[in-house]
């Protein structure tokens, strides 16, 4: 039984150049793209990309209209909260109810 043989130089090249006739022989046989066709995944695209640049405005829209809510939920709920002159008052009337009772 013979050994395996190492292919030289000159065989590598022999063999990379007819890979590379088969490849352009396969790339020529291929039938050319209609323009039509083109003009349609072109169309297509742009459909994709606007539909993409829609929701992310909108979804740019969604995230302010939350902030602004939240920020409107933080000012009610400071707004709600007693101030200073409101909590002395409490104790003020707590106190003079404590002393009416004595």
């Amino acid at each position: 039984m013979a050994g395996y043989k190492e292919p030289g130089f000159q065989d590598r090249v022999a063999a990379a150049a007819k890979a590379r006739e088969a490849a352009l022989a396969r790339l020529k046989a291929k039938p050319p793209i209609d323009p039509a066709v083109l003009a349609e995944r072109a169309a297509k695209a742009r459909e994709r990309e606007e539909a993409k640049a829609a929701k992310a405005a909108q979804k740019a829209a969604d995230k302010a209209e939350a902030l602004r809510l939240a920020e409107e939920a933080k000012a009610a709920e400071i707004a709600s909260q007693p101030t200073e002159a409101d909590r002395k008052a409490a104790r003020d009337a707590r106190y003079a109810a404590r002393k009416a009772r004595k």
